[in-house]
């Protein structure tokens, strides 16, 4: 009889220690960042006319050399352009497209623009899963002949809404780069 009750004890013991394991609980997911080593920004003028193109290129990432910015041609005054913007990591080949990374998690990504000078406005012309601005696609007016400046963030797990302002964003920029524009 002593044997039973000191068999059933174990065994109770042993059930109880199995169900307290910690070995059930599922590890978190790791999301890690993009790598995202080239943007380009491409402007269409109205009516299919003219592109123009934006790239910041840095293969070597936090490396030494800074990145390449180019800037194709000058921008028209007093027009609309339709705006596009492309993310890839070309330290892979062939190089990937990371902008289709964003388009899947677009609630946990926002591209942010921030113009300065004789660019008079920014509209997002796409949205994310919640119907907040997402800015993979966008419009662009200038002002008059002058200069300016655009700033293009991909900021990731940004507040959303937000003001569409880098200072009420949150998150972690994926990616920044500034470009000088000249408007004639």
């Amino acid at each position: 009889m002593k044997t039973i009750k000191i068999l059933s004890l174990l065994t109770v013991a042993a059930t109880t220690f199995m169900a307290c394991s910690s070995d059930d609980d599922a590890p978190e997911p790791v999301n890690e960042e993009e790598t995202i080593t080239t943007m380009t920004v491409s402007l269409v003028a109205p009516g299919g006319g003219t592109t123009v193109t934006l790239q910041s290129r840095d293969l070597d990432g936090d490396g030494p050399n800074a990145p390449d910015v180019t800037v194709s041609g000058n921008l028209a005054a007093n027009t609309t352009y339709t705006g596009s913007v492309v993310f890839l990591n070309e330290t892979e080949s062939p190089a990937e497209d990371i902008t289709e990374e964003v388009e899947e998690e677009d609630e946990e990504h926002q591209v942010f623009y921030i113009p300065t000078g004789n660019i008079t406005d920014i509209t997002y012309d796409d949205e994310d899963g919640d119907g907040n601005p997402l800015g993979l696609a966008f419009t662009l007016e200038t002002g008059d002949a002058g200069n300016a400046t655009l700033a293009v963030t991909l900021i990731h797990e940004p507040k959303k809404p937000n003001d569409g302002t880098l200072a009420d964003a949150g998150g972690e920029p994926d990616f920044t780069e500034t470009f000088q524009i000249t408007i004639e």
